[in-house]
């Protein structure tokens, strides 16, 4: 039987002669961090202090077992390189290789003694693909598109530039002899409701006369089959199972493969993985509104309730399966069931997959190709095709895995991004998304769609980010533009849009030690990636609310409200059109260091008021007011499996807290439907010192997501800056497990800070807006000695201006 053993102790790097310790899966920068060499780069401005590291040579060294196994063939097994390096055993060189995304295996039957890792600086290996290949433009100066990396290792308008090198996946050595499994591709498929699981498998011998079979065993069913050479294939089905949904739509089970490889009687590989039975469309179909693109499972049409991900560490290694779990489980909590893997990233670990299937979160992947034009020549163009077949094959078991995608912006970028005229019939890329990945796709993984982009309208007869016709990046909003102008288009399908904040006021404290914290001051600039960032927060700010000038505290919390407001106008507009628009994927869900950004969850983990603004937007049943047509309508969104019949309870008030009038409307919406209603001009609030109030299925409790106890929405006629607010009073009760606040007045946006009382404290919710005599109850995790006083001092509202 094969023997793996992990090789993770004994490794060093050499640094100047010295011998540091090192943790294998790692890199260069944790080990340096670890041994006191370098400062933490997540730190005040101490990334720039450590650039360094990333325009320097490195070796890891340990030793190569000599251990007698009795077995024939001992290979040494790395599951990530990163990502130019030679490996070499007693000073004999075994290769080189040059991609993070693909495993290696080298044989070394035999061998014993020091084993070395040497790696090239990724600047000096891609800057000598560019000398080779010839210049290609990009969204960013560093040289990221020349090799096949992490392109977000060397900055992103969200992250730092900390270029990576290390063995930043788990290393072993496999002892075996006849025969080893050397790749297994599951066909997961439901043919007329049989569960059908089909492994397509390739061995590797040192015996090329020995007979050899596959077992396959999936619920209790046990199937055998002939190794023909070195492929065969087992066919397993499975009449009773159960169907995989998404979160929302049903149950998620997942069934046990188990394939043993055979000699005789005598096993000598096993693979194992879990699978789950599903369907999976991508409907793209012409139609009276342009190109759809409405994903569809097991035949139902969804709406998909989106988040982007990026790597949830600059430094991948220290992503732990714990935190993975933690970070997904926070985006099925807030509604989520559809999780974008972004293309400067990487092809995430198993952790993460497994984290999904279960959880009932869709996956769209990219190929780890983003905002750059591509050279096509060698030696990318094998590169990619390599890691594209090998990593397609590893996720196929995934049934949360629903959607390729060829890249990120890549596109639209030669469309409109000059890009066209710089290259001067250079290759850039269009032969990996329109060729070589559909193909590869199309042969490896038939079960599942490919998009050649995002944004992408199908074909080069449209724009490629035509909002009309396939996905949409809705980045004018933000850049230019105001969030009210969400409202403006009819998308078919959002991939990316989000508007920035800065990250929690703790996350901040402990990234910026001893600074005065400001909007400008020089961490928090150093912690805006974004070009003009804080200038378009500003400009965003100050078309709905009076600048703060001088006061971080109230610049911090208008900022988190804004980010929430902005994501909302979209969400809200765009649920309203289904199934015109089929999806929004939020820019972005997580951070990978501390920084002002597009987040719902920062650097540090800390939830932003988006976090819990996202729990009521992608509930199943959602309220909005908006205007269209002239007329103030109110949209019922029901993405639940039910009927939803009630009364819609209408009350015109002022901001005073008098109700002026009040009507009540009948709400009837179909299952996976939206219904519109009318507001009857008697409620309509009339001039800046009126709103109104919707409620379905009785008064709900102030901020509550979901539809479990009645859901509201409000309308305000005009911006904040122009409303005369009153001013705020409530009262504040310490309760157990919480903070109860009771509203004397009109409190809109109500906003506790819980790591202002404490770093490890956590609220439940977020923005709250409460009427006259309303209360809420804000539970509070981590708060070590509960005080109302300090819990006043953490609430933040909105304030007549000053």
């Amino acid at each position: 039987m094969l023997e793996a053993t992990p090789l993770t102790d004994g490794w060093i790097l050499r640094h100047e002669q010295e011998a540091l310790p090192a943790v294998v899966p790692g890199c260069v920068h944790t080990d340096l961090l670890a041994a006191g060499v370098i400062p933490d780069p997540f730190l005040g401005r101490d990334e720039t202090e450590v650039a360094w590291v990333g325009r320097r040579e490195w070796t890891y060294e340990t030793r190569l077992p000599d251990v007698a196994s009795g077995h024939e063939q001992t290979d040494l097994v790395f599951d990530g390189l990163d990502t130019a390096a030679e490996i070499l055993v007693g000073g004999r060189l075994l290769g080189r290789v040059r991609n993070m995304h693909r495993s290696y295996r080298f044989d070394v039957t035999g061998m014993s003694g020091p084993l070395a890792v040497r790696f090239r600086s990724a600047y000096a290996e891609a800057e000598a693909v560019r000398g080779r290949l010839g210049e290609r433009p990009a969204a960013y100066a560093e040289p990221y598109q020349y090799l096949r990396k992490m392109a977000c290792s060397f900055g992103w308008d969200w992250g730092p530039t900390l270029v990576t090198a290390g063995i930043w996946r788990p290393v072993r050595l496999e002892r075996w002899s006849t025969a080893r499994i050397a790749r297994v591709r599951p066909l997961v498929t439901v043919e007329q409701g049989l569960g059908v699981v089909e492994l397509h498998v390739e061995v590797e011998r040192t015996r090329v006369e020995a007979e050899l079979t596959l077992e396959a065993r999936v619920d209790g069913r046990r199937v055998r089959a002939e190794v023909t050479g070195t492929s065969g294939v087992v066919r397993v089905e499975v009449p009773t199972a159960r169907l995989w949904w998404p979160r929302g739509y049903g149950d998620q089970p997942l069934y046990d493969v188990e394939l043993t490889l055979h000699h005789g009687n005598a096993p000598l590989d096993v693979w194992r993985r879990r699978v789950g039975f599903r369907t999976v469309e991508l409907d793209t179909s012409p139609d009276a509104h342009g190109t759809g693109f409405t994903l569809v499972v097991n035949g139902e049409r969804l709406f998909a309730r989106g988040v982007n991900w990026i790597p949830d560490d600059v430094f991948p290694s220290r992503v732990t399966r714990e935190r993975y779990r933690k970070r997904l489980r926070q985006a099925a909590d807030a509604g989520v069931d559809l999780v974008r893997v972004w293309g400067g990233g990487i092809y995430e670990s198993e952790d993460f997959y497994d984290a999904c299937d279960e959880l009932g979160l869709l996956v769209w992947q990219d190929f780890p190709f983003a905002c750059a034009a591509y050279p096509e020549e060698q030696p990318l163009r094998g590169e990619v095709e390599a890691e594209a077949r090998e990593n397609v094959v590893r996720l196929m078991p995934h049934p949360s895995l629903v959607l390729w995608n060829g890249n990120n912006e890549n596109l639209w970028g030669f469309a409109d991004w000059g890009w066209e005229e710089r290259l001067g019939g250079d290759s850039w890329g269009e032969g990996y998304y329109l060729g070589l990945l559909p193909r590869v796709v199309a042969q490896l993984d038939p079960t599942r769609p490919y998009t050649a982009g995002s944004p992408w309208s199908g074909s080069w007869r449209h724009h490629p980010n035509d909002p009309a016709h396939g996905t949409h990046h809705s980045w004018e909003v933000w850049n230019r533009r105001d969030y009210a102008d969400y409202r403006l288009d009819v998308p078919r399908f959002v991939a990316e849009f989000g508007w920035q904040a800065p990250p929690a006021y703790a996350t901040l404290r402990r990234a910026l030690p001893g600074e005065e914290l400001a909007a400008d001051s020089p961490g928090v600039l150093h912690h805006q990636k974004a070009e003009d960032g804080n200038g378009k927060l500003r400009r965003g700010l100050e078309r709905h609310f009076a600048l703060p000038e001088g006061d971080f505290d109230r610049w911090h919390y208008l900022t988190q409200v804004n980010q929430a407001r902005a994501v909302a106008a979209g969400i809200e507009h765009w649920r309203s059109l289904w199934p015109v628009c089929a999806g929004t994927v939020v820019w972005q869900l997580n951070d990978c260091w501390p920084v002002t950004s597009w987040a719902a969850i920062d650097g540090d983990g800390r939830e932003k008021p988006l976090y819990h603004e996202l729990r009521r937007l992608y509930a199943d049943r959602l309220l909005t007011l908006r205007r269209r047509g002239g007329e103030l309508v109110l949209a019922a969104v029901n993405q639940s499996g039910e009927r939803w019949t009630g009364t819609l309870s209408l009350r015109r008030m002022s901001v005073e807290g008098e109700v002026i009038g009040t009507a009540d409307v009948a709400l009837a919406v179909q299952a996976r439907a939206v219904a519109e209603v009318r507001v009857p001009a008697e409620a309509e609030p009339a001039g800046a010192k009126e709103f109104l109030v919707a409620d379905a299925g009785g008064s709900p409790r102030p901020g509550e997501a979901g539809s479990g106890e009645g859901l509201r929405a409000l309308y305000f006629p005009v911006p904040d800056r122009d409303i005369p607010y009153p001013r705020p009073e409530f009262d504040v009760t310490v309760v157990p497990g919480g903070v109860e606040v009771s509203a004397r007045t009109l409190v809109r946006d109500l906003l506790l800070q819980a790591d202002r009382l404490d770093p490890g404290a956590r609220a439940d919710r977020g923005l709250v807006t409460l009427l006259p005599g309303e209360r809420v109850t804000i539970g509070v995790e981590g708060w070590e000695t509960p005080d109302a006083g300090a819990a006043r001092a953490a609430l933040y509202c909105q304030e007549p201006a000053r």
